[in-house]
């Protein structure tokens, strides 16, 4: 069953051309000049129940525009939305019991309380039953580390802390649809891996996730299918494994070495890749395909030449593959779309 549904969308604002200062103020009193900025271009889009979606793009894509269009902040200037079965713009009450909606550079919690009472706030907003909101909010301190936080000022707050806290009231009223905009920004990495579990959790159990991210690690692990816009048009919309096997392939092995080793060729061994010592010899680079080697045949081929002290693995991010696809769509080559 679909949940989202949107139909050619477009959003086109109007936009003053003023000259700056107060000379450019008064002459655009007197004689006013608009020019049209088109953010959302004719974007379809259907996302199923319980489905995980990226939703991703460079800054003024369009992205955050058409989460505005979702979620009935904004009216379309074409095309039509339904989000389960509700016109967003029309059925603006309605269709916020049914979504939670999260910007990062957006708090839902008021500045001057306690995290406690921006939730107990959002409780009666909600009409969330008592019994119901104590049970809520028990899982999400569990799932968030929240205990500590809930006496804390908003104001106070880091911003990990303010993004676990903000986590908690967009998921106070059980939504069954989910606008998530870099969730764990600012969240260490046991954090980070709690919310990730949680959400594939709540996708598991049949909510409806769109992600919006430039976190690489929150796309692959929450997500299955990746849908890509550019200049408020859809370039890409497709399964996850598919656009990471053709074109996030490469990763990149650097490895710091006890000693100096020059000289270190691994052609023979490791026929395919790229590697290049810096001038101290004692640190290497190595590019690899992971469908063609794991990262243990690339410290085995270099334990072979020198003792290896430190490494770590660059993955490839998520505007790597957008710059990909983006080239390949520059060169006329096209972007592969599903079937």
């Amino acid at each position: 069953m679909s949940v989202i549904e949107a139909r050619g969308i477009r959003k086109v604002f109007r936009m003053a051309d003023k000259a700056p200062g107060f000379t450019g103020s008064l002459r655009h009193l007197i004689r006013p000049r608009y020019h049209e900025h088109t953010a959302v271009a004719g974007i379809d889009l259907t996302v199923e129940a319980g489905e995980a979606v990226a939703y991703v793009g460079p800054n003024g894509a369009g992205k955050s525009t058409t989460v505005k269009l979702l979620t009935g902040i904004i009216e379309p200037t074409a095309g039509e939305v339904r989000v389960c079965g509700l016109v967003p713009h029309r059925d603006r009450h309605a269709n916020a019991n049914n979504v939670g909606v999260l910007f990062g550079q957006r708090s839902q919690l008021w500045w001057d309380l306690p995290v406690r009472d921006s939730l107990g706030l959002l409780r009666d907003i909600y009409r969330i039953p008592h019994r119901q909101y104590e049970h809520r909010l028990h899982e999400l301190e569990q799932v968030l580390d929240l205990g500590n936080l809930l006496p804390v000022v908003a104001r106070k707050l880091s911003l990990g802390q303010r993004m676990r806290a903000d986590l908690a009231a967009v998921l106070l009223h059980s939504p069954r649809v989910l606008y998530l905009d870099e969730p764990t920004i600012g969240l260490d990495i046991t954090a980070r891996d709690a919310v990730r579990g949680f959400l594939r959790d709540l996708t598991d159990n049949g909510t409806t996730l769109m992600l919006t991210t430039h976190d690489l690690g929150d796309i692959e692990e929450v997500c299955e299918r990746i849908v890509i816009i550019d200049q408020g048009r859809v370039i890409h919309d497709g399964s996850l494994t598919a656009i990471k096997a053709e074109l996030a392939r490469d990763r990149t092995m650097h490895l710091l070495l006890t000693a100096e080793s020059p000289g270190i060729d691994l052609s023979a061994a490791l026929p395919g890749t790229w590697s290049a010592m810096d001038e101290g010899n004692r640190r290497l680079s190595v590019r690899f395909d992971r469908f063609a080697y794991g990262a243990g045949d690339v410290l085995s081929a270099v334990a072979g030449h020198a003792t290896v002290a430190d490494v770590h693995i660059d993955e490839p991010s998520i505007d790597d593959i957008i710059r990909r696809i983006y080239a390949g769509a520059a060169s006329g080559a096209g972007v592969p779309m599903p079937g």
